[in-house]
């Protein structure tokens, strides 16, 4: 039972940042790069305030996996590195922090691209 609960918290936190990405696409003018910084600098916000690291506990990857736990990690890591480092702690914290995540997003990417055919498909649906 504690599982489902566990899965439960993370479907109902995850589901509602979607559900709050949707609004904001569909209720206002915002393009949806604005949107995605405006997620990655609520992580990192609400990070600084502590804040998030209690929804993360709460909700598991419900909170980890959407951008604003993109952003949250990265003030994560930029606060310990430069706990550590210094200074220069704030160039590489936030990139030691997330290169798992960045380094599988190219590959994923450039896998999809070696696999896939590239090229319009909105002209052959118009035609």
């Amino acid at each position: 039972m504690e599982m489902f609960m566990e899965y439960l918290r993370a479907f109902l936190v995850g589901g509602a940042l979607c559900l709050i990405g949707q609004l904001l696409i569909d209720l206002t003018k915002l393009t949806p790069a604005r949107i995605l910084v405006i997620y990655v600098v609520s992580g990192v916000i609400l990070g600084a305030l502590g804040w998030y690291e209690p929804l993360t506990r709460f909700a598991g990857a419900g909170a980890t996996i959407p951008l604003t736990g993109f952003g949250y990690q990265l003030a994560k890591g930029v606060y310990l590195a430069v706990s550590e480092s210094g200074l220069m702690g704030a160039f590489t914290g936030g990139l030691q922090a997330c290169s798992g995540g960045i380094t599988a997003a190219v590959l994923f990417g450039l896998l999809v691209a070696l696999l896939f055919k590239r090229g319009d498909k909105t002209a052959k649906i118009f035609s």
